[in-house]
């Protein structure tokens, strides 16, 4: 067992201690013991090293809001065991983790195994109304639909301790850490840099996974040169829970065959096997293809910048992204053409890159002013758009009402009884965990 500084990780070793070094990498709401039926075998030819996520399993509560945040933890506490180099084997977020290791520090990575993993996970909305729904409920919503993501029916049915577990790990996670962990999915997408994914690759998921099933699985293999597939029957999310032997039978026999040589301090060269040929497979288009290219329906206008200043419209997007979602944004790019192309980015450049930029203020009182001053103004379809950004700002639901109550005082009875009625509805969606 180890002690956990903020910039380090919670983890154990199992295992002979000359042997080399395979990590196990758990799934959001999961702790290292998901990977408990897998140990007797792995450690008869592994030091097998697993680590819980913060505010899981008990680990102390440091959020860490990216991948990359997490990874560079991780390796934070390799270092300080003099561990260099080392396969890796990763579940849905301990297998984004395994991909940016192998993106970022390949000479440290032997060979990789992804179960259950995609290089994007659902859309960032999806990820932030999560982070929502646990800052507004809990963790008890999500931990009593966790078995119906992770497992089988049949399964579920006749492991009753087993679905319990699942319940209770999920329950007893620090929802910060979750609610950083869902922020940090929110922002992860490597489906451009698969390409560079260059170590031994083993694709393992199961048939009924609902999550990140078999097109994710195929993606993967689609673009990392040395990948291999393996699907697993029977199994959903969870699948080395679900399916033990079959996963540790997978591992075992990747890990034993694929083990990409190291670093030759004789020679001053690594050794690498090259990639057998393969067909790349197309991958699916991205935009719903009645919904043509942004450029064409509005062809980029730049508005003269004054001398000097940069050009806040990229810093603009991704804000505007970030607070109002990415279904919304879309949706007024798409909907763009030469009349309100120019006004888009205006918006986006001076509204978004300009002023929500601003340290002054964070976020939540941003969200604040911006609530309020829309209840003055009566512009009620803006409103729920802004509740929607508040809440994922931060803000619960009784901080909203607690703001339109102050705004009623001052802006008047009547546009504060409008402006409830819309914030009412907005909270009931983004704070109801979808079936």
């Amino acid at each position: 067992m180890s002690e956990t500084p903020s910039n380090t990780l919670q983890y154990r070793f199992d295992g002979p201690e000359e042997a080399p070094v395979l990590i196990l990498g758990p799934s959001l709401g999961t702790t290292w013991h998901m990977w408990d039926r897998q140990i007797p075998e792995l450690t008869k030819q592994w030091r097998v090293f697993r680590f819980d996520l913060p505010g899981h399993g008990g680990a102390l509560a440091y959020p860490a809001g990216s991948v990359t945040e997490l990874a560079a933890r991780l390796l934070v506490t390799l270092d300080g065991l003099g561990v260099q180099r080392f396969g890796y084997a990763g579940c849905a977020f301990g297998g984004a983790l395994g991909i940016e290791l192998a993106l970022r520090r390949p000479e440290r990575v032997a060979s990789l195994a992804l179960v259950a993993t995609s290089p994007r996970f659902g859309t960032a909305d999806e990820f932030r109304q999560r982070g929502v729904i646990v800052r507004t409920n809990g963790l008890d919503p999500i931990a009593r639909t966790a078995p119906d993501r992770w497992f089988t029916d049949g399964f579920a049915s006749a492991q009753p301790a087993i679905t319990e577990w699942a319940v209770q790990m999920v329950r007893t996670t620090d929802p910060g850490c979750y609610i950083a962990a869902c922020e940090a999915l929110a922002g992860f997408d490597v489906r451009g840099e698969l390409a560079r994914v260059g170590v031994p690759t083993l694709v393992l998921v199961g048939s009924e996974d609902q999550v990140t099933g078999p097109a994710e699985a195929r993606t993967l293999v689609a673009g990392i040169p040395d990948a291999r597939l393996a699907v697993v029957p029977g199994a959903s999310h969870l699948v080395p829970v679900e399916q033990p032997a079959a996963v540790t039978e997978l591992l075992v026999r990747h890990f034993s065959t694929a083990w990409q040589p190291g670093f030759d301090s004789s020679t001053g060269q690594m050794a690498i096997v090259a990639a057998p040929a393969k067909p790349v497979l197309a991958a699916a288009p991205l935009v719903a293809p009645q919904a043509a290219p942004i450029a064409e329906i509005a062809p980029a206008v730049v508005p003269p910048q004054p001398p000097g200043w940069p050009d806040q419209y990229d810093a603009g997007l991704k804000i505007r992204r970030e607070v109002l979602g990415d279904a919304h944004v879309d949706r007024a790019l798409t909907e763009a053409d030469d009349f309100s192309g120019e006004f888009q980015e205006f918006i986006t450049r001076y509204a978004w890159g300009e002023i929500w930029s601003r340290p002054g203020l964070d976020r939540r009182s941003r969200s604040c002013v911006t609530l309020t001053a829309l209840v003055a103004g009566g512009h009620l379809e803006e409103l729920a758009f802004h509740t929607r950004a508040a809440l994922r700002n931060g803000l619960t639901p009784d901080e909203i009402k607690e703001v339109l109550l102050q705004a009623a005082v001052y802006c008047g009875m009547p546009a504060a009884n409008s402006a409830f009625r819309v914030a009412q509805q907005v909270i009931r969606e983004e704070t109801t965990l979808a079936e």
